[in-house]
């Protein structure tokens, strides 16, 4: 195990975080939510940003009271809110990586300096959001991380740059003993990328499952207010109300399909979820 989170406890003003999250060698793991749902709170608890309420957080098979140096060294971060100085150009950072990672492959970061189209020689401050993005990654990737823990890598980002950086993180887990752990709100980036995934609401997972298992057996019923009245609900987990009758939620779609042939069903995907259990409704 590369990541476990343990009935974390975070107690704000307004705000309760009380989650348990797991990230398995060789797997990527998504965690989506909307804004203010927790997300960024609990990546604070697990870089010690923050100092969790209750509960336990262990990396690497240790606590995270006894992680050392060395061990943080084997783990790679990309923080929405932290920025690069941009004064510097992104052959300053050689020397600073350096200093810092013990593996810095300055060979490596060079070539994927290359690769993705980064100038070494240019200040930071005239790089795209794109770019900077990049670098961000690139940075993470450069000194031979075991975890990567990655809060919102794609946001603000075209297609284009998305893919490009969902390139290098599937090339970074070609090697079986790496682990991701990332937040996103762009649903395609999470079903193409992540082996599981955990939905956070009001700082509580709600949600824990394959991504396999939720494109396959989740579903959306699209009912009128008879058809509502009248299906067997024992599999309907959330429940939305709209002009023309019911949205419902189910984890059984085959259950549907097969007794009820005359609903319209669609395919359940991530954004689904997300806009279906937020909105917190039941049968």
């Amino acid at each position: 195990m590369l990541l476990k989170l343990e009935n974390v406890r975070k107690q704000y003003d307004t705000f309760c975080l009380d989650c348990s999250i797991e990230v398995k060698k060789g797997q990527v793991t998504g965690l989506v939510g909307s804004n203010g749902a927790g997300k960024s709170t609990t990546f604070k608890s697990v870089l010690g940003l923050v100092f969790p309420d209750g509960g336990n957080i262990e990396m690497f098979g240790k606590k995270l009271c006894d992680i050392t140096n060395e061990d943080k060294e084997s783990l790679g971060v990309v923080m929405s809110e932290a920025n690069i100085c941009d004064l510097f150009t992104a052959k300053d950072l050689i020397s600073i990586m350096k200093a810092m990672y013990k593996q810095f492959s300055k060979e490596d970061y060079i070539e994927k300096c290359d690769r993705y189209a980064i100038p070494l020689n240019k200040p930071i401050k005239e790089f795209s959001t794109g770019m900077k993005a990049k670098l961000k990654l690139i940075l993470a990737l450069s000194h031979n991380a075991k975890l990567l823990i990655l809060d919102e890598p794609t946001a603000g980002l075209d297609v284009i740059m998305r893919n490009e950086l969902l390139d290098m993180l599937r090339d970074y887990m070609e090697e079986e003993e790496r682990g991701i752990l990332i937040s996103s709100h762009i649903a395609t980036d999470l079903e193409g990328l992540c082996d599981d995934i955990y939905m956070i609401a009001d700082g509580k997972i709600i949600v824990h499952e394959e991504t396999d298992v939720l494109l396959s057996e989740y579903g959306v019923l699209k009912l009128d207010k008879e058809q509502y009245e009248a299906i067997d609900k024992q599999y309907i987990i959330s429940t939305k109300e709209e002009k023309y009758g019911y949205l419902c939620l189910t984890n059984e779609k085959a259950f549907y399909q097969e007794n009820y042939p005359n609903i319209a069903i669609e395919k359940g995907n991530i954004d689904d979820l997300i806009i279906m259990m937020a909105n917190g409704g039941k049968n």
